[in-house]
């Protein structure tokens, strides 16, 4: 497995519209697109990509790692991560993203951290850049 790039970080909010307003109006991202995830939401750009991702979440603020849900790393590699993780006896959760078919990975870190690592897929049904191809592009 490669990690390559920092993709994006999730934020469990008890107040999406106030967060939704903080993040574009203060700090001048653009919403745009989001898979139709069962939970509201927004997906948040910075230069073609979707780099924060607001989830409406009640009170509860995430959990033991407060307002910030988790990290998301592009990688690279599926088969060769799964196998390591089921090597070393980490316990994972593997995922696909509704409407995208992008493959993930979640894993906690040692401090409980969720870790997210996107592994791309090979058609995208909207023209969201991940932050890689941004950087790339450059």
């Amino acid at each position: 497995m490669t990690v390559d790039a920092l993709d994006h970080f999730t934020i469990v909010t008890a107040d999406l519209g106030a967060a939704r307003r903080f993040y574009v109006e203060m700090l001048g991202l653009t919403e745009g697109e989001r898979p139709p995830f069962a939970v509201p939401g927004a997906w948040l750009y910075c230069g073609g990509a979707p780099v924060v991702h607001l989830v409406a979440g009640g009170e509860g603020n995430g959990g033991p790692t407060g307002a910030v849900d988790h990290l998301a790393l592009h990688a690279s590699n599926l088969a060769a991560t799964v196998a390591r993780l089921r090597q070393f006896g980490v316990d994972y959760d593997l995922r696909t993203v509704p409407g995208l078919g992008l493959r993930q990975v979640f894993v906690r870190d040692p401090d409980g951290v969720k870790i997210e690592l996107n592994f791309a897929c090979l058609a995208k049904p909207f023209a969201a850049k991940s932050l890689i191809e941004v950087v790339n592009s450059a």
